[in-house]
């Protein structure tokens, strides 16, 4: 097999790892501009093997850029005429976007929040009497597993706030309970896909 050849597939896996690496966060944003809330969670146990498909995909493109870039040996010179003009699938150039995509795929999560729309309060004055409770949901992986939690409670009537957060698996939400009840809040979340642990009033 040819460095080009071998480099052409380590490059292939890594992209591919890259993706799936990212999988927990990719799919709410597909889902939620597809209008299927719930398929939101359904990668979120890959969530533990990320930091080792990063490496995968570290070590693929690592090795990929290694054959490319490396000295040829003498036999290889003397057999360039087989492997003379690389085609563009196994140039640098393609090389070097391929690199470029892992990396966005691999930062998804960090920037995922950016797809989802700003969550506007149908109602966020004059609330009487207002309770708050704190829900703890599971199968969040990222910024935009919190703002897709936030934009489903937030078309509810009566919220006047909603703060999520994935690393401590939990929503707070204060609400009207004369307009909005905390079973209409738990189907809310349940339209995401993530899961509910337990729920508890604060107030």
């Amino acid at each position: 097999m040819s460095t080009s050849n071998i480099s052409s597939k380590s490059a292939g896996a890594g992209v591919l790892a890259a993706i799936v690496a990212s999988l927990c966060c990719i799919t709410p944003v597909f889902s939620l501009l597809a209008g299927i809330g719930g398929i939101a969670s359904n990668f979120s146990w890959m969530e533990p093997f990320r930091p080792y498909l990063i490496v995968l995909t570290v070590g693929a493109l690592g090795f990929a850029w290694y054959q490319k870039l490396k000295q040829k040996t003498a036999e290889e010179i003397d057999c360039a005429c087989v492997d003379d003009k690389p085609s563009f699938w196994q140039s640098k150039k393609f090389l070097g976007m391929v690199t470029a995509f892992a990396v966005v795929m691999l930062a998804f999560p960090y920037y995922a929040d950016v797809f989802y729309p700003e969550t506007r309060l149908t109602e966020s004055k004059n609330i009487n009497p207002e309770s708050t409770y704190e829900i703890n949901i599971i199968g969040m992986t990222c910024t935009g597993c919190e703002e897709h939690v936030k934009l489903e409670i937030g078309k509810l009537p009566g919220i006047s706030k909603i703060e999520v957060s994935y690393e401590q698996e939990s929503a707070v939400i204060s609400f009207d309970e004369s307009k909005t009840s905390i079973e209409e809040i738990k189907t809310a979340v349940a339209r995401t896909g993530y899961k509910i642990e337990s729920v508890n009033k604060s107030k």
